[in-house]
């Protein structure tokens, strides 16, 4: 097992001066202690007001959780240090001569930050984002921070506030999401790991490879892969499922941000493209992104459908071919339309803002049964009311005699000789996945896995799978290319009254009224999206004290985020997924002309949304801090910097590095899902969407896994 050493006391001071620059309240004597949990009493019975115990500074925290993390990110992270702090640096790109960032006074440190903030040369600006986010996330993930800026905890261990949170009056009816007349039950009972499970307790003994057969190996247990494990062993397939992540039931999800995101996020919540310009919010645990994602159900339009039938060869994909697919689906995850009385404060905002506006809007479905309206539904539901795959198509698969493997990360498969050609009912070539059991606390490998199928299925995400396919020495031809994200934006409102977004329902409505673009079909939509302190104080730009003025505002702030559909040069591949000569995977996405065009536009039409729903003012992720308060001020957002850390993306919407198509030279599958060129090797997840569906994907790749499931059923009997 390979160790991180300590910083380096140099790196170590250099992170130091970072921190008080970056947050200067973590420094603050007022805020930088903590009372001792108990009151102390003298022998004579007299109260001692608690003590206060010193708290471990900001550096101490971010030291920790980077040496907790990837070793190779660790690396990256100490050499960046290396280079912010050296003399060179500091004559080359920081002005003010060749004095070190840690021998200068407290504004020209922040002098520097803020000129790296809005640099001309790309990679500066990527090493500002990387510190500045690293430390205001590490920050505001504390719960003491987080108190202290109008934060209330974990719905669990509180009375509901808000009326958009809790359980609403009335009677419960199952043609709702929500739950309605009930008891709160705020402690559930750890659930027993079905005997179907093993994890890394089981698998890992050092030095012991553990050995497995079935018909179908599945790799990935999101949206993609539990849906075709179900099908498979349903159709009477035996069927093994790998998932990297862990077991995790509602008992686990403690609905703080400092734990659950490094333990259901894929990199520890730390995925991005390599110059940090686009923020990947991808799931790592059984359910994948299903555990996290905001339970927004979408369908994609019937043009979009009808496009991937006709351009591109997808088979049963088309639109009547796909609706009955849907229904199914979303019967299984009880998709319901949320009631009018149900909606969160931001979604309100939404629906308002568009009325006024006259713009289309209109409730949505999303996929709960009982749902309480708690507001942590990105880091895991404690109230079981999510139908993700962890209650749903896993235990379909269990049922029919499935197993899982989880903690067990998938690092190559090998394709053996044996059997050939599958002709119509025929056996294909032999495959052997390899893998690593991973401890499930550090990540680290500690034991081996081997799985030989005949039929395997890569459900491991647009990173993942392609990544796979390169360490096997598969990829070649689309593999890997035609990255899609729906990049996504936000604009932060202001408002003079609680909207508290960490509460309720987090995406309950949408506004597609821009969604035709310029008649092409690729433009943009507008959702809500929750508020959680550590999320926000990454999304809002800046750093120091204007930052901290802004997030102290936290009950105060609605967010609303645009998508934009990108992919309108429909042949260009904007991003792609790859291994470099170490092995590690990089991730390169680059905005095209038409999705900076559109991204303009949603980011006005989001700022004149808030400002129709009431918000005192709008302020976008612009690096150069942009505060909106009129309608004239709109002007201004199409000339603001759309380039590489100019703007804050992010995406939970990772797709297309495995398209499906006729070519191998431009597509990773065929019309069936296959992986060309390569007989019984099958790809069921995000990845395969042949473009940008245009609308929230899990709904989508759900049908499209199990039309490729019932498809392997058929050609390839037990």
């Amino acid at each position: 097992m390979t160790t991180i050493p300590p910083f380096t006391p140099a790196q170590r001071a250099t992170l130091d001066a970072l921190c008080r620059r970056i947050v200067p309240a973590a420094y603050d004597g007022a805020e930088h202690t903590e009372h001792t949990e108990h009151t102390e009493h003298t022998e004579r019975g007299e109260r001692v007001e608690p003590r206060h115990a010193p708290r471990a500074t900001l550096a101490d925290l971010v030291e920790e959780r980077v040496l907790a993390g990837d070793v190779a990110t660790a690396r990256d992270l100490t050499r960046l240090l290396d280079l912010w702090n050296h003399p060179l640096v500091a004559l080359l790109a920081a002005g003010g001569g060749a004095r070190r960032f840690t021998a200068r006074a407290p504004a020209a440190q922040d002098a520097w930050l803020e000129r790296w903030a809005v640099s001309g040369v790309p990679p500066l600006r990527t090493a500002y984002q990387a510190l500045r986010r690293l430390v205001l996330s590490t920050f505001y993930a504390q719960p003491w921070a987080q108190a202290e800026v109008g934060y209330l905890g974990p719905f669990h261990e509180r009375a509901p506030v808000f009326p958009w949170e809790g359980v609403l009056p009335g009677q419960p009816s199952d043609a709702e999401p929500v739950a309605r007349g009930i008891r709160l039950e705020r402690a559930p009972s750890p659930r027993p790991r079905p005997a179907g499970v093993l994890g890394a307790h089981e698998l890992g003994a050092a030095g012991v490879e553990a050995r497995f057969s079935a018909d179908v190996c599945v790799i990935g247990s999101g949206a993609g892969g539990a849906v075709a494990a179900a099908r498979l062993a349903e159709a009477g397939r035996e069927v093994i499922l790998l998932e990297e992540g862990g077991w995790w039931t509602a008992a686990d999800f403690t609905e703080r941000e400092a734990e659950m995101m490094p333990r259901l996020y894929a990199d520890r919540a730390m995925r991005a493209t390599d110059d940090l310009s686009v923020t990947l919010l991808q799931g790592r645990s059984v359910g994948g992104g299903t555990t996290v994602n905001w339970m927004l159900m979408l369908r994609a339009a019937d043009a979009v459908l009808d496009e991937w039938a006709e351009v591109y060869g997808a088979e049963g994909l088309g639109a009547a071919a796909l609706a009955p697919v849907y229904d199914r689906i979303g019967e299984a995850v009880h998709a319901r339309l949320v009631p009018d009385d149900a909606h969160s404060a931001q979604n309100d905002l939404l629906l308002e803002g568009a009325r006024r506006l006259g713009w289309r809007a209109r409730a949505a479905r999303i996929n709960a049964e009982g749902c309480v309206r708690a507001g942590s539904c990105g880091l895991g539901c404690r109230w079981d009311a999510k139908r993700g795959m962890h209650l749903t198509f896993v235990p379909r698969l269990l049922a029919a005699g499935g197993r899982v493997l989880a903690d067990v990360r998938a690092t190559r498969i090998e394709v053996r000789e044996r059997g050939g050609r599958t002709g119509a009912a025929g056996t294909p070539p032999l495959k052997r996945v390899h893998a690593a059991v991973l401890d499930p606390v550090s990540g680290a490998p500690r034991g081996r896995v081997t799985v030989e199928a005949p039929v395997v299925v890569l459900a491991g995400g647009a990173v993942e799978t392609p990544a796979l396919l390169a360490r096997s020495g598969l990829a070649g031809g689309g593999v890997g290319r035609f990255l899609r994200l729906h990049p996504t934006s936000a604009v932060v409102g202001r408002y003079e009254r609680d909207v508290y977004g960490a509460a309720g329902i987090p995406q309950s409505s949408l506004c597609d009224e821009f969604l035709a673009g310029e008649g092409d079909g690729y433009g943009f939509w507008i959702e809500a999206a929750p508020i959680y302190p550590a999320l926000a104080s990454v999304v809002v730009p800046g750093f120091g004290a204007a930052h901290r003025a802004i997030i102290r505002e936290f009950p105060r702030l609605a967010g609303l985020i645009t998508l934009v559909r990108d992919g309108a040069e429909r042949d260009r591949s904007q991003g792609e997924v790859r291994l470099d000569r170490r092995g590690r995977v990089r991730i390169r996405y680059r905005l095209g002309e038409p999705e900076r065009r559109q991204l303009a536009r949603g980011i006005a039409a989001t700022a004149r949304l808030h400002l129709a729903a009431g918000a005192t003012e709008a302020l976008t992720l612009h690096s150069r801090r942009t505060r909106l308060r009129s309608e004239a001020d709109l002007a201004v957002v199409p000339t603001l910097g759309y380039g590489p850390n100019e703007v804050g993306l992010f995406s939970a919407h990772v797709n297309g590095t495995c398209r499906l198509g006729r070519d191998p030279r431009t597509s990773g599958c065929t019309p069936q899902g296959e992986r060309h060129g390569v007989p019984g090797l099958y790809v069921a997840d995000g990845s395969l969407l042949p473009t940008a569906p245009g609308v929230n994907p899990q709904w989508t790749i759900m049908a499209v896994a199990s039309v490729v499931a019932d498809g392997i059923a058929d050609r390839h009997r037990a």
